[in-house]
């Protein structure tokens, strides 16, 4: 189904992008499931609030439509837009063509009169068709909205569809204490669906997802010679996320399974039609996955590592270096903003791990590391690797202060602490030393290991990992600002898939 490997070899990711698509015509492809991002087409719906349209886009391949009243829509999910506080994404599909599909919002559940009508995206693939996509603004902080998706026979505002509803809730006006989760290497897997489960549980503001989404390229070199794409995996991933994401926002970084080369540029058409992310990055259109939000006292950077990736160099440099220049703007921005206690910043590949798959990345120690040290970045969270691992706090590559389970870390004096936390769903990796979590704590002195950098793999013993977990897991990060005297702080806990907590510590920062 790809490009042959003897021209895959000479073409650039875009050449065989066009290739693909001359050879595998529309009439050619498999209709599947029609992609509704959002709803689109302005005006006010609810007090202050209105939706900006997306570029609008070609249908959907094909005229055949079905009843509406027998197509319920399904995988829906949200994402924040630029401002937290006042923007929201809304995303669905629906597995045929529809006609005139909407959304309905408003701020109680009998009260969604207000209809704004949606515009599809096509998917060029073997097994999609379409996708559209629009950002609701001018929402109040701090706010919870209901809202309904449906279409021409289908509508949420009927008495005995009223179980399709769902709910979201801006982020607040001013800093209070808020909980987050993360995770990356999720796929479609029952252990992901019960991280899931045990995710919602949290009543998290909002989740992120550090790459390596549904796995609809399951080899994730970001080559069209690649076996096995299949878009329609990412109608189970979204079936299994939507308990969670249709009412948390559910917040993605880029993966290198996430470069599906059916699309251009980079890969990544079929992710951006089917997410609306934050555009307030270096280049939305090349880098969909670089974007940066504020909740409260805390900021939040995305960054797409497969641009500075040695050990999968697909899409390495496809930024020219804008999107580390990004990010020292940001970095600084965020460090004179009084209002802003800490930074988190999350992406894919690892800057510290010991797992035997990956390792760790030589182009994000050569890119960012110096930068997460320069401007004293509080947690930096990391995926690829399918296991849990923290470090010690780091900096200049050596253990500048033990982390011990339980310990506090103050990265304005001490240096950065680095968590993997990439045992989500997918089939779990291994690691060369003993596992060491909490009530099973094994220290070690070193640790045997690798960095991927320019030319291979080179080998290093390491004195920085901490905690070792080797099952399925994700972080729950809870957030209090600074209050009479005391200091601001991220208390950071690894659960495991049963609930346990395997790892637990603080990151502490002075009011400013």
């Amino acid at each position: 189904m790809g490009v042959p490997e003897s021209l895959a070899d000479r073409m650039s990711m875009a050449e065989q992008h066009e290739y693909l698509r001359a050879r595998f015509s529309r009439r050619t492809m498999i209709r599947g499931g029609a992609v509704t991002l959002g709803a689109v087409a302005g005006g006010a719906f609810v007090p202050g609030a209105t939706a900006r349209a997306a570029t609008p886009n070609r249908r959907p391949g094909g005229t055949d439509r079905v009843d509406g009243a027998l197509v319920a829509p399904f995988g829906r999910h949200l994402a924040y837009g630029n401002d937290p506080r006042t923007e929201m994404t809304v995303s669905w599909q629906v597995p045929v063509a529809v006609n005139k599909p909407f959304i309905r919002v408003g701020t109680h559940p009998w009260d969604l009169s207000h209809r704004i009508d949606a515009e599809p995206r096509p998917l060029h693939t073997p097994a999609g068709v379409g996708a559209s996509g629009a950002r609701l603004t001018r929402l109040k902080p701090g706010r919870t909205y209901y809202y309904g998706v449906g279409h021409a026979g289908f509508d949420p505002a009927e008495p005995h569809l009223a179980g399709t509803l769902g709910t979201f809730t801006t982020a607040p006006a001013r800093s209070e204490p808020f909980t987050f989760t993360a995770f990356g290497d999720q796929g479609v897997s029952y252990h992901g669906l019960a991280n899931d489960a045990l995710i919602l549980a949290q009543s998290p503001a909002f989740h992120l997802h550090a790459g390596d989404i549904a796995y609809g390229d399951p080899a994730g070199q970001g080559k069209t010679s690649d076996t096995g794409f299949d878009s329609r995996v990412w109608d189970q991933f979204l079936y299994q996320t939507e308990s969670v994401a249709k009412q948390v926002p559910w917040m993605v970084a880029y993966g290198n399974h996430d470069m599906e080369a059916w699309y251009s540029p980079g890969g990544y058409g079929g992710e951006r039609a089917r997410w609306e992310l934050p555009d307030n990055g270096p280049d939305a259109d090349h880098l969909p996955g670089v974007y940066s939000f504020v909740h409260g006292n805390t900021a939040v950077i995305s960054l797409d590592a497969n641009d500075i990736s040695f050990e999968i160099p697909a899409n390495l440099g496809i930024s020219g270096g804008t999107q580390t220049r990004w990010l020292e703007r940001q970095l600084k921005k965020y460090r004179a903003d009084r209002d802003i206690d800490f930074v988190v910043v999350f992406f894919h590949h690892c800057a510290y791990c010991t797992s035997t798959a990956h390792a760790s990345e030589g182009g994000v120690r050569d890119e960012w590391v110096p930068l997460f040290e320069k401007y004293t970045v509080d947690l930096v969270i990391n995926g690829h690797n399918h296991v849990y691992e923290r470090t010690d706090v780091i900096k200049g590559g050596e253990v500048a202060k033990e982390l011990p389970i339980g310990g506090t870390a103050h990265p304005e004096t001490d240096g950065v602490v680095y968590v993997t936390a990439g045992a989500a769903g997918k089939s779990l990796y291994a690691f060369s030393a003993e596992q060491s979590y909490e009530g099973h704590e094994k220290d070690v002195e070193s640790v045997s290991s690798f960095v991927c950098v320019d030319g291979g793999r080179q080998s290093e013993d390491v004195a920085w990992s901490r905690v070792r977990y080797l099952d399925y897991s994700f972080l729950r990060v809870d957030v209090t600002p600074a209050s009479r005297g005391r200091l601001a702080t991220l208390k950071v806990r690894g659960i495991a898939e049963t609930g346990e907590t395997v790892d637990h510590f603080t990151v502490a920062r002075r009011a400013r």
